[in-house]
């Protein structure tokens, strides 16, 4: 089974994110080298090219069990995204556990930071566990940097959802969400891609998020990714109806589905 039938395969990509390339090439928040010490920064460990073949890669078909705990940190607006498999790592010049690809479910990869220590940030993850992070250091030429001032809150008790940048709110809307069984996974997520659905008609765009469900691991062949769509009618308004996905007035789709990838989702 997968979540919500959100495609087991990567898909055609809903939106062009021509934006983030724009803000970078702008040099809109670029990662700083710098950690305002005289003491030296500690290098990336060695990876031969067999060690990384080995590592998985941190997508939303995978795990890495060795992933660090998202630390809570406050989030920088700032996104990263490889040009290239960037290596992860359990801390500053600490183990590497996985590599982050270039691109997930057909969409660019796009990681949000949460802490920076010079050339080195800590992001947040797509794959299991929930909430997994690692730290990546940023290589000059193997990274696009970009702001991103988007964040949506999402409040399950109140079923609601509410989209803001640079703390304006934009909108608010009454949502669904999962069935007290199929509960939608609380914590700190982000936007991972946006699919144009082709496999089923409830919703034109469905936005795969970086958790996935607690309660399947697999769902309709896919690996149970939790995400954001539209519903054919209203039934679901105000509902816990879903298997963990959030389910919002088109909309408030239409509104998500202009924010960039990364775009940190808080669910309480």
């Amino acid at each position: 089974m997968k979540l919500c039938a959100i495609p087991s395969r990567p898909r055609k990509p809903g939106r062009n994110r021509a934006w983030f390339a724009a803000a970078a090439v702008a040099g809109l928040a670029f990662l700083t080298a710098g950690c305002g010490s005289d003491a030296p920064e500690a290098a990336p460990a060695a990876v031969s090219r067999e060690d990384l073949t080995a590592l998985p890669e941190a997508t939303t078909f995978g795990s890495v069990p060795e992933a660090v705990k998202d630390s809570g940190g406050q989030p920088t607006g700032k996104v990263i995204h490889p040009k290239e498999d960037l290596i992860v790592y359990t801390s500053v010049g600490g183990k590497a556990i996985a590599k982050l690809p270039p691109i997930q479910m057909g969409s660019p990869t796009w990681v949000p930071v949460i802490a920076e220590q010079g050339s080195w940030a800590e992001v947040l993850l797509p794959t299991r566990p929930n909430a997994a992070a690692g730290w990546v250091h940023v290589d000059a030429g193997k990274a696009e940097n970009a702001r991103n001032d988007y964040v949506v809150n999402v409040a399950r008790d109140a079923f609601s959802l509410e989209l803001l940048q640079s703390g304006k709110k934009l909108g608010k809307w009454t949502i669904g969400t999962g069935k007290p069984q199929y509960p939608t996974p609380q914590g700190r997520a982000y936007i991972l891609a946006s699919i144009a659905e082709t496999v089923n008609k409830y919703s034109p765009i469905v936005l795969p998020l970086s958790f996935h469900s607690d309660s399947h691991q697999t769902f309709g062949g896919g690996p149970g990714t939790v995400g954001i769509h539209t519903w054919p009618d209203d039934s679901f308004v105000g509902k816990a109806t879903s298997d963990g996905c959030i389910r919002v007035p088109k909309d408030a789709l239409d509104a998500l589905v202009k924010v960039p990838l990364g775009t940190i989702v808080n669910i309480t």
